[in-house]
């Protein structure tokens, strides 16, 4: 079982999915997340003229090896064996939800091994990258 925060209209659900199928044991999983509190909707604010900060590129894995967050389907591998990378260097695309994830480096070193190819559809956990 995995858990997930899920933000509906301002409120927050914590839900448990079971897995079925692929190799969960493949890649070390992600470290949970902690539990949010439920608390009462924040009152609605007026946009500033700031821009919104990016979200932060998509990690997963451990132990230099990036891992699928979820399933989906490889839209482009930028990086090849033996490039150099360092930690937030995006290192490949993946399609999920109609939604391009940037899936980025969680530590520097040299690409050692792309296990996935352009087109490619993967499963939650499957290994992507091996850096060393």
């Amino acid at each position: 079982m995995r858990k997930f925060n899920i933000k509906v209209n301002g409120e927050i659900y914590v839900v448990e999915v079971e897995e079925i199928g692929g190799n969960p044991g493949f890649c070390a999983a992600p470290a949970a997340a902690p539990p949010v509190p439920i608390a009462a909707p924040a009152p609605i604010v007026t946009p500033t003229a700031a821009a919104p900060k990016p979200a932060a590129p998509a990690t997963g894995g451990g132990g230099g090896t990036v891992c699928a967050p979820m399933p989906g389907t490889i839209l482009d591998v930028r990086v090849k064996v033996g490039d150099a990378v360092k930690p937030g260097d995006v290192l490949l695309l993946l399609e999920a939800m109609k939604m391009e994830n940037e899936l980025a480096a969680d530590k520097a070193g040299t690409v050692k091994e792309v296990k996935v190819t352009k087109g490619q559809a993967v499963n939650s956990g499957d290994a992507l990258v091996v850096i060393s």
